[in-house]
């Protein structure tokens, strides 16, 4: 069955860095879309990042744009999100999601889901 399992989330200061990693399993990897969605306490969840089958084109959220940066290894069924220049409003819990095949890498939907990662930005 399709699996999607998030690490790499923790409370790190203002300005620091942190690094998400995505492994999938269940499915053909190389073929779909993926995403890095994030939700805060009280918030709507909110799509963070996206790069395409390929991992050649990626888009990215206005208030991530320039910090934040999509990856993946097709070999190794791995999605990754390193994300620079932290801020506390970036604080949520953070969801790896595979795009419905067929569905457009950035406005489509998901079909599945990963547990999610929290992330802390705080001094």
């Amino acid at each position: 069955q399709v699996q999607l399992v998030e690490s790499g989330g923790g409370l790190v200061q203002p300005g620091g860095s942190l690094k998400l990693s995505c492994a999938a399993s269940g499915f053909s990897f190389s073929t779909f879309a993926m995403t890095w969605y994030r939700q805060a306490p009280g918030k709507e969840r909110e799509l963070v990042a996206a790069i395409i089958s390929s991992g050649k084109i990626t888009n990215y959220a206005d208030s991530v744009k320039g910090r934040f940066a999509v990856s993946r290894d097709n070999d190794e069924n791995m999605l990754y999100l390193q994300m620079n220049s932290l801020k506390p409003e970036d604080t949520a819990l953070y969801y790896c999601g595979r795009r419905q095949f067929g569905s457009g890498y950035w406005s489509g939907r998901n079909d599945y889901w990963g547990q999610g990662t929290q992330v802390t930005v705080s001094s």
